[in-house]
């Protein structure tokens, strides 16, 4: 009884507050009227709901659904809604929702009696828009301060929008059950069609489930289900919406749930998505630069985080470079000889006519947003950095070719005394030669002669960074040995250069967000910067083939009218590389153990050139 006299209680109380308050405000201008009041204290200005975003890859097919606030929702609109459907909810939770305020006070009082009568909940009083508040701005807690902001809010919502608004927002927004929340939704989870394909006994039949997504779980209690949608087909021939052969037929009709799973796949590539994806809003919104003057970065990190969430709720198509053929080629490849689980890879392939990422390995076994090495791993390069550090600035600075000569004789300099791979010195060489077999003390005699400033300027454009201050003091540099290191897209990015006759472009991911009409919300707009001279370029084109044919990186050969590359060991062979191009692509391995073990046992096998060849032969 207790439970009844407050529900009455709450039912007295709002036309009184309602009357009083506009009275109020006719009576006197210094008095705010309610409606005033109300849009102060409770401002609706739209009905956001958080709905599904997309990735797709190159050839336009789904490689992943985003799902925001762990709300499977796919809008759909009033018009789309068929007309059943609309029928059915009417009929069997507000039956005035055309007539009232967003309030039913008769049918809050008839809910009343009904419950006293039969000691239980068997009817609601909330109307379809006092549910839409309960289920966008208000918890679900049985208290009567929240029934009351209920009614508040319900009010707002009829006088800011049209009861088909109001009502699309409702279809949208209840819950089916198993993470699915709206119609359209349920439709394609429960019978993995479109909401206007469906039979009427399977429109039905998913309308049962909202009033009470636990007991009508088609998976958990079907038989509840079906048994509810019976006795809604029953109302709708009673109303006279459907006739008596529909009814029959809906009756009989089958209903087989064709359960659809979120599509979440390539999950090497997807996780750095959502990596440039935050990247992109971050550069078009002017929070890059937001960051850079900062002084408390974590407070614009933080509004950076939550206007990517926003963006990601409002329901958007992430396309994107990847090619689905490369990646699975990517990926088996590394299953295949990267057998032991001590040793792991990771890999990016570029399209550098295009500047995309087409494909990217994150690790053997990759889970999605796990530590994905492929962007975060951060490994000394080894002589991979050779060309990029010191023959390209050497040879763009002095005006060297494939065949001038350099010496590969002993070194020293300030106690720094690097050898060669056999521990021999060579004398006097050309630069294919010094390059195709790797010497290192060529290669740091051409970063000393042009200067560490100068051969580190060469590799500003290309955006390395976990390079440190003291990388530029460090002649060591020339043969890869770094403070930090570099990520495989951070090398293999910089290698297109080879590719683009010595400019160089940003490359990416993404190459276009729209919204779900296709209206287009960001894109990358990159200008490419020249790092050394065309002719430095096709000298070093001829040095890197040099490489694959005869040199260090034969394993790598692969049928292409160019195939160049490079290699490149560190210290106490912890990483294997290889990085190279082809006319088309350029892709980059890395092979190694996580924690910096030795991996000599597979040196001689040259697990990072297979995996290379694999991919792009």
């Amino acid at each position: 009884m207790r439970s009844i006299f407050g529900w009455i209680c709450v039912i007295i109380m709002v036309p009184i507050f309602l009357f009083s308050g506009f009275i109020a405000g006719k009576e006197s201008k210094a008095v705010k009227g309610l409606g005033t009041v109300l849009d102060e204290k409770i401002p609706i200005e739209s009905v956001e709901l958080p709905q599904n975003s997309f990735i797709f890859d190159h050839d336009g097919q789904l490689i992943s659904e985003i799902s925001s606030q762990q709300q499977n929702r796919m809008y759909i609109k009033y018009s789309d809604i068929p007309e059943v459907v609309k029928t059915i909810y009417i009929e069997s939770e507000d039956k005035r929702f055309f007539e009232h305020i967003g309030f039913d006070a008769a049918g809050m009082l008839r809910a009343v009696f009904i419950n006293a009568k039969s000691q239980s909940i068997e009817q609601g009083g909330s109307t379809i828009t006092q549910q839409l508040a309960r289920n966008i701005y208000l918890s679900f807690e049985q208290t009567y301060n929240r029934k009351l902001s209920e009614l508040l809010y319900s009010y707002q919502l009829e006088k800011n929008f049209t009861k088909e608004q109001i009502f699309e927002g409702y279809l949208n927004a209840i819950y089916f059950g198993n993470g699915t929340y709206g119609i359209g939704t349920a439709a394609t989870h429960y019978f993995n069609r479109q909401i206007q394909e469906l039979h009427l006994a399977e429109l039905v039949f998913i309308s049962a489930i909202p009033n009470n997504p636990t007991l009508y779980d088609p998976i958990k209690n079907f038989d509840n289900t079906k048994d509810r949608q019976e006795r809604l087909l029953n109302l709708l021939y009673q109303n006279d919406t459907i006739t008596k052969q529909e009814l029959e037929d809906a009756l009989k009709y089958p209903i087989t749930l064709s359960i659809k799973d979120r599509v979440d796949t390539q999950a090497d590539y997807v996780t750095y998505v959502h990596q440039e994806l935050k990247q992109l809003i971050s550069e078009s919104e002017g929070y890059t630069q937001k960051l850079a003057d900062a002084q408390n970065k974590e407070v614009i990190e933080k509004q950076l985080t939550e206007r990517v969430n926003k963006v990601l709720s409002q329901g958007i198509i992430i396309h994107t470079a990847l090619e689905s053929t490369i990646q699975k080629k990517l990926v088996n490849a590394i299953d295949q000889h990267l057998p032991s689980n001590q040793v792991q890879g990771a890999a990016a392939v570029i399209d550098h006519h295009s500047h995309k990422i087409v494909a990217l390995s994150g690790g053997k076994d990759y889970e999605k947003y796990s530590f994905n090495r492929a962007f975060q791993a951060f490994r000394q390069p080894g002589s991979a950095i050779k060309p990029l550090l010191d023959y390209a600035p050497y040879i763009d600075i002095t005006g060297a070719t494939a065949k001038s000569k350099i010496d590969a004789g002993a070194f020293c300099k300030n106690e720094y005394c690097p050898e060669n791979y056999s521990e021999k010195n060579y004398g006097m060489v050309s630069l294919e030669t010094a390059l195709k077999y790797s010497y290192n003390t060529a290669a740091v005699r051409m970063l000393d002669e042009i200067g560490l400033n100068k051969g580190f300027s060469y590799l500003q454009p290309f955006g390395f960074s976990s390079i440190t201050k003291d990388d530029y003091n460090n002649l060591a540099v020339a043969i890869g040995g770094f403070q930090y290191g570099v990520s495989p897209l951070e090398l293999t990015s910089a290698y297109t250069s080879f590719g683009n006759n010595g400019l160089y472009y940003e490359n990416h991911t993404i190459f276009k967000v729209t919204d779900l009409t296709g209206k287009t919300l960001y894109e990358w707009n990159d200008t490419p910067v020249r790092v050394w001279k065309e002719s430095t370029n096709e000298e070093m084109r001829k040095l890197l083939a040099a490489v694959v044919k005869s040199g260090t990186g034969q394993k790598a050969s692969v049928s292409s009218t160019y195939v160049g590359g490079k290699t490149g060991t560190s210290n106490d062979y912890k990483d294997l590389w290889f990085v190279g191009l082809t006319d088309t692509y350029t892709a980059g391995i890395w092979v190694g153990k996580d924690k910096g073990g030795n991996v000599s046992n597979i040196y001689n096998q040259g697990p990072q050139m297979l995996i290379w060849r694999d991919v792009m032969k």
